[in-house]
């Protein structure tokens, strides 16, 4: 894509609402824009990440053999009220009316829409254990909306649910997920902890948290820096004690000590139990006949959160530095020169087509920007690599290659597939 061509509305200023990096630099970036509080459109770039952190969620979900399903948005207030949370998720719930005063709401999660699905048309213990997903737009009534799209009233989620006939195979669907979350987060490439944590007012018994590790974190945990323990500090602090005062004390665990790290939760997995299918009346043919209400589990994961997080743990100064697996574009040509020099002009176009034809995304900076401008640009909006064509080509045919973390080696477009591929896997 010619960079003339994609709509980057790029800002050089920092907009006074944006408290968090990863809100600052998708503005500047032009990945989003505000719409009202907590509720943004993704522009072309954003919508990019976007949909690559969604193809490696679904991805690894199918891997799992979870089945993917779309429920509604819009969910009848009768539901929530056989399982009494209509009212206990108090103003955060998004209700509205249709025409007729019947009451609704747009749905935060689907607990109560999938155990109803799977009450009505699952009948007997020889089909389960069942996994069903969906990537879904959730929306909750935040009462202070902040820091951008990571904690927004609207917002993309991957949620699952697992049906189990009894405890034993809801551990091993427990366990299943927890390795599929691993492997998402891993695949993206950023650094987390599985975090022990509290069910809130989604219930069940047992619940950890994943969370990408980032100054800017909203949640405080506390990690062991001897083993992989970690738990949210309100389920470690006792009465009267402060957060400071858990740094150096023995890990719970056994191992080390306890150090305090800031952490955004990207995801949250939870063994239901009865919870819900007690309530709603879930149950199935048993293998002696007879009526067994099922085991349940919930599993979400914050696709737009995971952009957001991904930021917050990779930038610097300039701007953002996307993990690989879900930047934008891989490679940026940085043609110096493009509107004024033929020869330039038609090397940069040669050389889009070559690394398209290799595969990769390409940008071809286009503009009548000087170079000043176009790096700028770029490592703001975190292209991998950059792909320099300016008088050096000229002289020598030489060009240069600068990647987003610093590195960069020059080297003839002739040899561009064996330079190319070498840097990139270095």
């Amino acid at each position: 894509m010619f960079w003339s061509k994609i709509f980057i509305p790029t800002l050089k200023d920092t907009p006074q609402d944006a408290e968090v990096v990863s809100h600052q630099l998708m503005l500047r970036a032009g990945l989003i824009r505000k719409v009202a509080s907590g509720i943004y459109t993704w522009l072309p770039l954003g919508l990019k990440v976007l949909r690559k952190v969604e193809n490696i969620v679904r991805n690894e979900m199918n891997a799992s053999g979870a089945q993917e399903v779309l429920m509604p948005m819009v969910q009848p207030k009768e539901l929530w009220e056989e399982t009494k949370r209509w009212d206990k998720m108090g103003p955060e719930l998004l209700r509205i009316q249709d025409r007729h005063n019947r009451d609704f709401c747009l749905g935060p999660t689907h607990e109560e829409v999938i155990t109803d699905l799977v009450r009505n048309n699952v009948k007997s213990y020889k089909e389960l254990p069942l996994s069903l997903y969906q990537i879904q737009t959730k929306f909750r009534d935040e009462v202070r909306p902040r820091y951008g799209i990571m904690r927004g009233r609207e917002f993309l989620m991957k949620d699952a649910y697992s049906f189990n006939i009894d405890e034993a195979s809801l551990e091993t669907s427990y366990l299943l997920m927890k390795e599929t979350y691993k492997k998402i987060i891993e695949k993206i490439g950023l650094e987390y902890k599985i975090v022990k944590a509290d069910s809130g007012a989604i219930g069940g018994d047992t619940s950890e948290e994943f969370h990408v590790l980032a100054e800017n974190g909203e949640d405080t945990i506390a990690v062991s820096n001897a083993s992989e323990f970690a738990i949210n500090t309100e389920l470690l602090l006792e009465e009267g004690e402060d957060i400071a005062s858990l740094e150096g004390k023995a890990s719970p665990d056994g191992e080390g000590t306890i150090e305090i790290k800031k952490g955004i939760e990207v995801g949250h997995i939870f063994q239901l139990g009865k919870v819900y299918t007690d309530s709603m009346k879930a149950s199935v043919l048993d293998i002696e006949g007879k009526g067994k209400n099922l085991f349940m589990g919930c599993y979400g994961i914050g696709v737009s959160r995971l952009v957001a997080a991904s930021i917050e743990q990779n930038n610097d100064e300039k701007g953002i530095i996307w993990p690989e697996s879900i930047a934008p574009y891989e490679v940026n040509i940085v043609a110096i020169g493009f509107d004024k020099n033929n020869e330039i002009a038609e090397a940069a176009k040669h050389l889009y087509a070559d690394l398209s034809e290799m595969g990769y995304e390409v940008m071809l900076d286009d503009r009548k920007d000087g170079y000043g401008t176009k790096m700028k640009d770029a490592e703001l909006i975190g292209i991998p690599v950059n792909i320099i064509i300016g008088k050096q080509f000229i002289e020598s045919k030489e060009i240069e290659l600068k990647h987003r973390d610093g590195q960069s080696s020059i080297g003839n477009i002739s040899d561009i597939k064996t330079i190319f591929e070498h840097y990139k896997n270095n």
